[in-house]
């Protein structure tokens, strides 16, 4: 078996060091964004943002890495997405209380409020609102392609699952979704002017 490059950061963060963190954070920000996105959906998003959900995921893996064990490529993606399902039920399920019962809702430091405890991200605000600007970039072309060709892209390349699974899911042949999928990328390309 051979090590990936999330093993080789895995590692590093396991023996402490940060910026393999924040590598690691960055190289999944945008796959995982788009998960929180879909897991969530649209009534748990009108109370929360997807960069908090981000947010709560990411401090949740950094607290609970010494756990990961490398089984296969993708195990570190398989164990996040995990993290990110447990994160989006956990949020669910506060909100449903916190509109019976108003309490403390921890806000992270903004202008709005100063006092608040940092983001787990302590990027540049020029940096960030790029960062969210091409997440946003990534919802709106998902948004406007048909319902299968989205569900397509997001089980194979958000969720990373195979054809067969893609098939079984979806209640397909293999073939219809490789077809479904390369029609769908194809098209989620020319949403973006690529050829």
């Amino acid at each position: 078996m051979t090590p990936t490059t999330s093993f080789g950061a895995v590692e590093k963060v396991k023996g402490g060091d940060d910026d393999a963190f924040a590598a690691l954070f960055a190289k999944y920000r945008r796959r995982l964004a788009a998960l929180l996105r879909y897991k969530a959906g649209p009534e748990l998003l009108a109370a929360v943002e997807v960069d908090d959900l981000l947010q709560e995921t990411f401090l949740q893996a950094f607290r609970d890495i010494a756990r990961f064990h490398y089984e296969a490529p993708g195990s570190f993606w398989n164990w996040l997405a995990a993290i990110a399902g447990h994160v989006v039920l956990d949020t669910a399920r506060f909100q449903s209380r916190q509109k019976r019962n108003p309490g403390d809702v921890v806000r992270l430091r903004s202008a709005s409020n100063p006092q608040g405890p940092d983001p787990l991200d302590a990027k540049t605000p020029t940096l960030l609102l790029s960062e969210k600007e091409a997440v946003a970039a990534l919802f709106e072309r998902l948004e406007a392609l048909p319902p299968d060709y989205r569900e397509a892209i997001l089980l194979a390349k958000v969720e990373g699952l195979t054809t067969a699974e893609i098939a079984a899911r979806m209640g397909k042949t293999r073939e219809a979704v490789a077809l479904l999928l390369h029609r769908a990328l194809k098209r989620f390309r020319a949403l973006a002017g690529e050829p």
